[in-house]
């Protein structure tokens, strides 16, 4: 399956005043298309945030809570196994003006070491040669700190940082910690972020939501970026197809 995307709206963005509509926005998210190879990914020609991490470090919870949405990213029972990525377009009222990518997780160990091979690759690839990138998530436990194998991703994006592709570590779980650890990891998490940001995130006590989506907001929108996000509508829900972790 590989669908058009459709153009962004005509005209100027509208401002609003706070991350509320932002969030609202997020919840416009709604299932594109799911590729198991890079050539069988649609061309974007929006904005797309990619969303990437280790498998269990709490990828679907992230972008299901962001999204308002229970089932948007299917977590699976048995994380590693799915090798697909997932695309969702976001945009009111038919139109799409940024998609986001939810990418493998990485480093189970229960997956052979071809299929760990074969996807480190198609993930590089992605990375490194998707024009439509406009940003990526990393999330991270912070109970765990960055691995080796988010580090050689951090490696391997750092070029198109430098050339202004945007970066945010998301340390999730945060409920998990006290704040003392909270503001200890957020100290860790920008000393290795390499000029991208860093924050905190609980999809259990909806910490950094409003900030994280506003923030995703601006990145799809770099011509507004110092206004918010045109006031929220009720949108339909999405229905939720069987994905991926």
């Amino acid at each position: 399956m590989n669908p058009s995307v459709p153009a962004p709206a005509a005209g100027p963005v509208s401002p609003a005043t706070d991350a509320r509509a932002a969030v609202g926005w997020m919840h416009t998210a709604r299932f594109l298309t799911t590729a198991a190879q890079l050539d069988q990914l649609p061309p974007v020609d929006v904005p797309e945030i990619a969303f990437v991490g280790r498998s269990n470090a709490g990828k679907s919870s992230c972008i299901n809570t962001l999204t308002q949405q229970k089932q948007l990213a299917y977590a699976s029972k048995k994380p590693g196994r799915t090798q697909h990525i997932n695309l969702f377009s976001l945009g009111r009222q038919g139109q799409t003006d940024a998609v986001l990518a939810d990418l493998p997780g990485y480093g189970y160990a229960a997956v052979s070491r071809t299929d760990k091979q074969r996807w480190q690759r198609v993930m590089v690839n992605y990375l490194v040669s998707r024009t439509s990138l406009t940003g990526i998530v990393l999330l991270c436990d912070p109970r765990l700190g960055l691995t080796g194998l988010d580090e050689a991703l951090l490696e391997v994006v750092r070029p198109r940082v430098e050339e202004g592709l945007k970066f945010l570590i998301l340390l999730t779980k945060a409920d998990k910690l006290t704040r003392a650890e909270q503001a200890k990891a957020l100290s860790i998490g920008r000393l290795q972020a390499g000029g991208g940001e860093v924050k905190m995130f609980s999809a259990l006590k909806k910490q950094g939501v409003d900030e994280t989506a506003l923030l995703l907001w601006q990145w799809a929108h770099p011509a507004t970026e110092a206004a918010a996000p045109p006031a929220p509508a009720e949108p339909e829900e999405a229905d939720a197809p069987d994905h991926g972790d």
